[in-house]
């Protein structure tokens, strides 16, 4: 009993500290620091309405849409519950067939030259929201034929959306396909 005693108050003291205090402290400076990015990074229209997250890349595969890097989840349908890569070799061959595929798919919608790697390979994630700003330059054309829109006019929307490197040195130049979208549909 000397020793239970001690153990369970112990039990309870870190219970409140570790499982309540600290959480909410945490909790509570990011919502003060940082309340975009503790809140989820939700894009939300004038409205208020929740329009998605600028950090989970969403299903566009209309012609008059930027397309985004393919999903690895689930249906491909970008849901952050079934979160991971495909686990495949690049000597798999179904693997190899999913990426034939999608070439195939873009070289059907108009796309010529050669086709980044995010435009027929998934993340590790498989919810990457951006990519390349060479990716969104070679699907200009085929936006701006199903949008009667001039290429110029894309080019300047694709080149206003580019995201330079953080601090500027970490990853690569990108474009989030999400709010490049939106700004696409708030043109017309």
């Amino acid at each position: 009993m000397k020793e239970i005693k001690p153990a369970i108050l112990m039990l309870i003291a870190f219970t409140i500290i570790c499982g309540g205090l600290y959480p909410a402290i945490v909790t509570g400076i990011a919502q003060a620091v940082f309340p975009k990015q503790a809140n989820g990074s939700f894009i939300t229209n004038e409205g208020g309405q929740v329009l998605g997250s600028s950090l989970i890349g969403q299903p566009f595969s209309a012609p008059k849409y930027f397309w985004p890097r393919p999903s690895s989840t689930p249906d491909f349908a970008y849901n952050p519950a079934g979160s991971s890569g495909s686990n495949s070799g690049p000597t798999n061959p179904a693997y190899l067939e999913t990426v034939a595929d999608r070439v195939k798919r873009l070289r059907a919608a108009g796309l010529t030259g050669p086709v980044p790697a995010e435009l027929v390979q998934a993340s590790a994630s498989g919810l990457d929201p951006h990519i390349t700003p060479e990716a969104a330059k070679l699907q200009i054309t085929r936006v701006a034929k199903a949008r009667g829109m001039s290429d110029a006019e894309l080019t300047r929307l694709v080149a206003g959306n580019i995201e330079d490197r953080q601090f500027g040195f970490f990853g690569e130049p990108r474009v989030n396909v999400l709010e490049l979208n939106l700004k696409l549909d708030a043109l017309k």
